[in-house]
């Protein structure tokens, strides 16, 4: 018996299986998507089975695998057949796509040596009295007394008496140790809460919904912010599992993984499973093999819970269908929502895509009817939208209102004299953006990137938010030893600013640096929450999803932010976003008030938030997309050429360009080469290429070709990410 192995090197011109031969003992064992142990360039590694065969006609002397690592598959079929698919669609090896499917503790890897954990408990090895007469002393049968007490008998707690007894009596085979694998994320224990009665608009979009149960149906589902969306997810779970299959449910960040699992417990108690890059490698593994082993029926993740091994999956649910966050950056490229649509297909269920703002692409296509859209278009209990009011910052300045408008003040005085909440949102962390000296003109700058450093007060340290590279903040100008000034803001200045304007409110911030701990999300969302604090400032975590009671007013408090970027999707992103946060408010029993402050009152983008009208931004949106030929109406390909030489860079980028205008077809359209937004990261020139296209047939192989021209090149890397989010 031969088998054909597929290593995870980190070598991407290196994407092959190698065969080895199977040893007579270990044949039993052998399985397509195990583990095994193979002798590779004098040392031992570990690989995927990927294919079984009885002979072998090649030359060369094949070597004996070592070892049979698991006892169960780990690959499935169906897991195999995504990440041929993610091989395909983005480029990539095939086995860095098998690496993003799975935990740490169960990938390809000597390194990785995650334990189970297991609870040990005690049990009597003879009836009872026979027990107590084998035993010596006083000791021995107060611990033969508590584990014939006890339901359950752990060790820990016999420990407690004498650890020493314990084993004595084990030695002498009085007792036994038995083990019992436990799970490292314990389920909490939350209030059953029975479903709602559904308004007239969710029925309709459920019944729509469940009539698909037994067939590939794609659904955008279109509800404003507050119109119930979640309580539509779980009824149709409820009904996925009635038909004893499961339910995938995914979510664009962490921060609104604890909510949904908070609503899901309250309906589906122990059957959720949770997946997220906050769980320790532990709690992965475990979550995972609990999933494998049909333990869980609803998963609930972020963008990798794609991969999740569900059993008799019944639907996939994605829940902010807009957000970037569900395309991964770094290589391989995947979409999970494009992962969702062959998957769902594959295995002939339902897709649902929900959103308040549905991105401009998923629209079009409802419009085109390859989704079938679903509305929910007012709030459940004909609660009203906030009211929104924008306020010109110029204006306010000439006031003396730098940071928050009379407008906003007298808002959060209002809310706060009501018991109510406020949320001020300010998508950009730290204390300052810009140090600099007003006398010389010096700026602190990343030695390794192309961009300012970030002022951090609380840890006195300017940092880069590329790189990382991080210094002390100075007292002085190190060139003129003049004093240096502090430009721009971020959510650690607002916070102060704050403090100081009301030193009598509670105030809570919440972004990367007061989420980095385990738990950190978690911890501040239930305190918001508990109504411990007055008012949460956060970037763009506390936009999305976000469910608080008692939230009346929401401040926006540097809305042009996002519209300034240099990307065809600004216009876009900032309408997601600030229409997101603005929904923030007035979700339950209180009136909602919105105050955008701004620059550019007049914009349109920032109108059409305020009167909460998507379909105008819609069609204004489209047709300068139209004109200018961005996706929808094209489909667009990035390439970035990197190097730590900036005349290398440019000069292969010039051939990049040159080997696209030869290759591809002449209504594609080449554009490049330029330099990135970002020309320098960590000390790598970057040049971006941009294809346009609608139909291409000669892309996809020349998109090949040029990444096997590069896998070799040690000085210049390209990077090929087709359909980008970020250009």
């Amino acid at each position: 018996m031969y088998i054909d192995v597929l290593l995870e090197l980190k070598n991407k011109n290196i994407d092959q299986t190698f065969t080895y031969k199977v040893p007579d003992n270990l044949k039993k064992e052998i399985m397509i998507g195990k583990r095994v142990k193979v002798p590779f360039n004098k040392r031992i590694l570990e690989g995927f089975i990927l294919n079984i065969k009885d002979t072998y006609e090649g030359n060369f002397n094949i070597l004996e695998i070592e070892q049979v690592v698991d006892e169960e598959v780990i690959l499935t079929q169906e897991l195999l057949d995504m990440a041929y698919f993610i091989k395909e669609s983005t480029l990539s090896s095939l086995s860095s796509a098998i690496a993003i499917m799975l935990p740490k503790g169960l990938k390809a890897s000597n390194k990785t040596n995650i334990n189970k954990k297991y609870q040990v408990f005690l049990k009597l090895n003879y009836p009872y009295l026979d027990c107590l007469a084998k035993c010596q002393n006083e000791m021995q049968k107060k611990i033969i007394i508590y584990i014939n007490e006890e339901v359950v008998a752990f060790k820990k707690e016999a420990n407690l008496i004498s650890s020493s007894a314990v084993k004595t009596l084990i030695k002498k085979d009085i007792i036994s140790e038995e083990k019992s694998e436990e799970y490292r994320l314990k389920n909490k224990e939350i209030k059953k809460e029975e479903k709602k009665v559904l308004t007239k608009d969710q029925q309709q979009v459920y019944e729509q919904i469940i009539a698909s149960l037994d067939k590939h149906q794609k659904f955008l589902l279109h509800g404003v912010t507050g119109s119930g969306k979640t309580e539509v997810y779980m009824q149709v779970i409820e009904k996925v599992l009635e038909k004893n299959a499961s339910a995938l449910v995914l979510v664009p960040e962490i921060s609104l993984t604890p909510q949904f699992v908070n609503n899901f417990a309250s309906r589906f108690g122990s059957l959720i499973a949770v997946l997220h890059s906050g769980l320790s490698d532990g709690e992965k593994y475990d979550e995972w093999r609990k999933i494998k082993r049909n333990e869980a029926k609803v998963v609930i993740g972020t963008r990798s819970s794609i991969f999740a091994p569900l059993v008799n999956l019944g639907i996939i649910i994605i829940d902010e269908e807009h957000s970037d966050s569900y395309k991964q950056e770094a290589m391989p490229r995947y979409n999970a929502i494009d992962v969702a649509e062959y998957r769902s297909e594959k295995l002939n269920i339902p897709l649902v895509l929900g959103s308040a703002t549905p991105s401009l692409e998923k629209r079009a296509r409802a419009s085109k009817n390859l989704y079938t859209y679903l509305t929910l278009p007012k709030r459940v209990n004909q609660r009203p939208l906030p009211t929104s009011t924008i306020v010109d910052m110029t204006k306010e300045i000439k006031k003396g209102n730098f940071i928050l408008s009379e407008k906003l003040k007298l808002e959060i005085e209002s809310a706060v004299s009501r018991q109510e909440q406020v949320i001020l949102f300010l998508n950009r962390r730290g204390y300052s953006t810009t140090i600099s000296c007003s006398s010389c003109g010096f700026t602190y700058k990343c030695p390794h990137c192309e961009i300012t450093l970030t002022y951090h007060k609380l840890k006195n340290t300017l940092r880069c938010h590329y790189c990382g590279y991080t210094i002390f903040k100075p007292d002085k100008c190190p060139n003129c030893h003049d004093e240096l000034n502090y430009y721009g803001m971020g959510t650690e200045k607002l916070e102060a600013v704050l403090q100081k304007e009301y030193p009598d409110l509670k105030i809570l911030r919440m972004d990367a640096d007061t989420t980095k701990n385990k738990n950190g999300y978690e911890k501040i969302f239930e305190k918001f929450k508990n109504h411990e604090y007055d008012i949460l400032v956060g970037t763009q975590m506390v936009s999305k999803g976000l469910d608080f009671a008692n939230v009346s007013v929401v401040g926006i408090i540097n809305a042009d932010a996002t519209l300034n970027i240099p990307d065809f999707r600004s216009g876009e992103r900032t309408f997601d976003l600030l229409d997101q946060t603005s929904g923030r408010a007035g979700r339950k029993d209180t009136l909602g008030n919105v105050i955008i402050q701004t620059f550019n009152p007049d914009n349109y983008i920032l109108k059409c938030v305020a009167n909460h009208d998507y379909d105008k931004f819609y069609n204004y949106e489209m047709n300068i997309r139209r004109k200018l030929k961005y996706p929808p109406f094209y489909y667009l390909v990035s390439l970035k050429i990197l190097a730590k030489d900036y005349e290398e860079a440019k000069e292969e980028a010039t051939k990049v360009a040159n080997y696209l205008h030869k290759k591809l077809d002449k209504t594609s359209i080449i554009l490049g080469p330029t330099t990135s937004n970002m020309f320098k990261i960590n000390n790598i020139y970057r040049f971006q290429v941009i294809i346009k296209y609608r139909f291409d047939n000669y892309l996809k192989d020349t998109l090949k070709e040029l990444d096997k021209i590069y896998l070799l090149n040690k000085k210049v890397r390209l990077e090929i990410d087709l359909n980008p989010l970020n250009i």
